[in-house]
Formats: structure tokens, sequence, C-alpha cells
């Protein structure tokens, strides 16, 4: 079983708001009624049932990422690893790379991304992030396909944002018209996407 979460970022944008519809999603409501207070620090996991292990380990997720929100990035990283002992899913696994990405630690994040998707192959976020983070590490060409894996992806919403990472790259490349392929695209989807609509008016200002 696996959480629904908000889309991740693309390349150029901050990721403030994506824990708005966290977990709660997909969730039975007998298990998100009893995440309001995140969960204590000590408990039992062989004493606990499916059910409450999988409660414990959404109340930790959330509580992850108050803590990630807050700075406090060592804290989070450690609710967001007691989480995962308990419930190991795709979406715990690529916030926890997420927050290694805020400490600088991108290869840490990319094999956190990768453990996501041998968790969950359909889920969306991790491809995108590990072709943000490469993108970031100057690995253009590496990016590239794992950003396509992201646009093709099963679930994964909303589905403008792997375009425009994929043009941010194309466009780092000088390929213009494939750059300007991707953000229309990511129009396309999202007409009002403004970091899209942005890349396409400066390409087209170059090219005149």
């Amino acid at each position: 079983m696996s959480w629904s979460v908000p889309p991740t970022r693309t390349a150029s944008e901050p990721q403030s708001g994506r824990m708005q519809r966290a977990v709660a999603t997909r969730m039975p409501s007998r298990a998100t009624d009893a995440l309001c207070e995140p969960g204590g620090l000590g408990y039992h996991p062989r004493a606990m049932t499916s059910d409450e292990r999988l409660q414990k380990a959404i109340a930790l997720f959330r509580d992850a990422y108050q803590r990630q929100m807050e700075g406090d990035l060592d804290a989070a990283i450690d609710l967001y690893k007691r989480s995962l002992a308990l419930h190991p899913t795709a979406e715990a696994h690529t916030f926890l790379g997420w927050t290694y990405s805020f400490q600088g630690k991108l290869e840490a994040a990319i094999e956190e991304c990768k453990a996501a998707i041998a968790v969950d192959p359909d889920f969306g976020n991790p491809y995108n992030d590990i072709g943000s983070y490469l993108t970031k590490l100057g690995r253009l060409d590496e990016a590239i396909p794992w950003l396509e894996k992201a646009i093709a992806a099963p679930r994964y919403e909303p589905r403008h944002y792997p375009h425009c990472n994929l043009g941010q790259v194309y466009w780092a490349k000088g390929q213009l018209l494939r750059a300007i392929e991707q953000f229309r695209r990511a129009l396309d989807i999202a007409p009002d996407y403004e970091a899209a609509a942005s890349a396409l008016a400066s390409i087209e200002r170059q090219l005149n």
C-alpha cells in the first residue's frame, strides 16, 4: 500500500506546498482520524498490529515533514527512517531523499529515490526528483531518461512538472526546439503554469 502525496517540484521551483494533501487522500477514515497528533517517541513495533504499524508510520511521516519544514533536518531524517522501519513506502523514501537534498547530499537523495522506485515503480515523483538532482549535479544526459520515466509514470500529479524539468535540461544543453516542445506540453496540461510560460517566452526571445 502507498500513500497519495502532492507532486514534487520542478528543477527551478521551491517545494513549499508539497504536503498539503499528503497521506490522508488514500487512507481509510479510521486511520486518518487517528493522525491528528504525531506519535510519541516510544513504540514497540513487534507488539503492534499491521494497522497500528501503518498508522504509526503515517504519524511519523507527518511529524518528519513538519520538522523538515521547520529546518530541523536531522530530526526529520530520523523520523522518516523510523516511519520506513515500520511500513516502507515510496513516499517516505522520496521525502527522505528530498530532505537529504536540503543538506546538499544529492547522491544520498538519489539513492533514496531509487529505493522508492523499488517499492512502487508506478510512483512518478522519485523519477522526477532523480532527474532534478542529476540536473543540479550537471549530469544532464543522465537526467533525461529519468524525467521521461516520470512523464510516463502511471501515478504522478500534476503531469506538467516533469515536462518543465525536461525543458530546462534541453534548454541548458542548447537544444532549444526540444525545450520549446516540453514547455509547450507543460502549458497544454497547465495553461497557467508561470514557470513554463516564462521559460518559453525567454527562449522565444533568444531565438529572435
